[in-house]
């Protein structure tokens, strides 16, 4: 039974790492965004897409108009026109200001924006073929004029629509958002002012989950995230709780022509001496189910693409062949020298993530690989894969994209230094899938996309581990919970 609601409370939430940038278009900004900024459109719990900024859309296969709200306003009181979201959206995917946080929401193809402030109509035509424009620029941030005056402070104040506004900043945390007045304009129409709203919204860095689930039993934290065996510790004490589907353990190697895994017969043979059921039973924490898909199971186009797709045994057998051997030592070499491999994790990414890359290891050592297993912060292992490239094999894990085209990025296109393909993936069957799914609008090109993926699984550019969920909990407050794990700001009631 819920209790009365606080007015004017504080809510705190915990995060697992800390966000260097609020830049709603950075790597790290983008996660908290949503509590300053707001988008065209939005994406219900049920995947329907809503109003937002926009009042109204419509999209072809290569363009949308978007149609604003009256009386939209940002965070210093000026008027949002269709002319400063068109110049937020260029300022997003202009390539030259490499914001990695908007390629991972923008269409994969170049765009144009145009803008007319009488009818308040934001139009936007790509250069070919694109199946998603409303639900990719639609759900992109929009920042104000004033934020795109001097894009540089961004990393420390926002400057959105947003139903809250970053009033207070501290490196490690807590970063403080205070609530708006006046606002109205959120996802169908919501507005910040019901009773239970809180006036504070405190995030707090909390890296370990253990911590994590003694704050929410105590109430030092009122809604957090757990994905590991803390989970059950945390069943029968009233919280409210959500599942969020993820890919646990999505993993990737390191391809880049200097590296050993560029070879595909030694990714392949690498991929299949592992133990997939047992890999997933220690992601899970407990009896766990192989990853179906490089995608959750509440994605678009989501179906069982690895059964059937990854490499078998006889993988490891045709090593041989590639002209791999085993020295004296039982090491794996090629033109004698030794086969060595760095492999990061991060509890960071999820408790479970250090024994699966562990578990790995045992493996790939007993096949006669050398490996240097390393567990590192969650910056340091973005820092490895998008900057000093110095790894071989990376085990994340994500709620997975809800859209298979926002995949393309990191198995296509350049390899260079910043952009997301950074394991230097390039597989031409992919590239050739995507490019026909593409032609199809939403749900229609679905085979095509799910032939993509199997392309990637076949040629081992990339291992999903297992399928699990996250659960969101409550400590007195409840809320709603968008695809892929986003807490809707608007939707947080602070309960006595």
């Amino acid at each position: 039974m819920r209790t009365p609601v606080v007015v004017g409370g504080t809510v705190t939430i915990a995060t697992a790492s800390e966000i260097p940038s609020f830049d709603p278009y950075s790597q790290f900004g983008l996660s908290l965004a949503p509590y300053a900024y707001d988008s065209l459109v939005d994406v219900a719990r049920d995947g329907r897409v809503v109003s937002s900024l926009a009042e109204r859309w419509r999209a072809g296969a290569t363009s949308a108009i978007f149609t604003l709200r009256a009386g939209v306003t940002c965070s210093d009181g000026t008027a949002l026109t269709a002319s400063g979201v068109a110049r937020s959206l260029r300022h997003a995917g202009d390539p030259g200001n490499r914001l990695v946080g908007a390629r991972t929401a923008l269409p994969g193809v170049p765009f144009t924006v145009s803008a007319d402030d009488a009818t308040r109509a934001v139009s936007v035509r790509t250069a070919s073929p694109y199946s998603f424009i409303v639900r990719t620029i639609g759900l992109l941030p929009v920042v104000c004029p004033a934020g795109l005056a001097d894009p540089g402070a961004l990393g420390r104040r926002s400057a959105g629509t947003g139903p809250y506004v970053l009033s207070d900043y501290a490196s490690g945390g807590p970063y403080v958002f205070t609530r708006r007045r006046g606002y109205a304009w959120g996802p169908g129409g919501a507005d910040n002012a019901a009773p239970g709203q809180p006036e504070r919204i405190v995030v707090r860095v909390v890296p370990q989950e253990s911590t994590v689930a003694n704050l929410l039993l105590t109430g030092g934290v009122n809604i957090a995230m757990v994905t590991g065996p803390d989970r059950a510790r945390l069943t029968g004490h009233g919280l409210a709780t959500t599942q969020v589907p993820t890919v646990v353990g999505l993993t990737f190697f390191n391809e880049r022509s200097d590296r050993p895994l560029s070879d595909p017969a030694l990714r392949r043979a690498l991929v299949a001496a592992l133990d997939r059921k047992g890999l997933a039973n220690v992601a899970i924490g407990g009896d766990g189910t192989p990853a179906r898909h490089l995608t959750a199971s509440d994605s678009l186009c989501h179906s069982d693409v690895a059964a059937e797709n990854l490499p078998s045994h006889s993988a490891v057998r045709a090593l041989r062949a590639a002209g791999w051997t085993k020295n004296a030592r039982g090491r794996l070499v090629k033109r004698g020298r030794p086969l060595s491999l760095r492999v990061l994790s991060s509890a960071d990414f999820g408790s479970t993530l250090p024994s699966v890359a562990e578990l790995m290891a045992v493996t790939w050592q007993a096949l006669g690989v050398d490996v240097d297993l390393v567990g590192e912060s969650g910056n340091a292992v973005v820092h490895a894969m998008y900057t000093s490239g110095d790894f071989d094999v990376v085990v994340g894990s994500s709620p997975g994209p809800q859209l298979p085209a926002q995949l393309v990025p990191y198995f296509s296109g350049p390899p260079s230094s910043g952009e997301l393909n950074f394991a230097h993936v390039t597989n031409p069957a992919y590239d050739r899938f995507v490019a026909r799914a593409l032609r199809s609008p939403d749900s229609a090109g679905c085979a095509d996309w799910n032939r993509a993926a199997a392309a990637l699984l076949r040629s081992a550019d990339v291992l999903p581990v297992a399928d699990g969920t996250s659960t969101v909990y409550g400590h007195r407050t409840t809320f709603t919970v968008a695809p892929g794990g986003r807490i809707v700001p608007t939707s947080i009631r602070l309960h006595r």
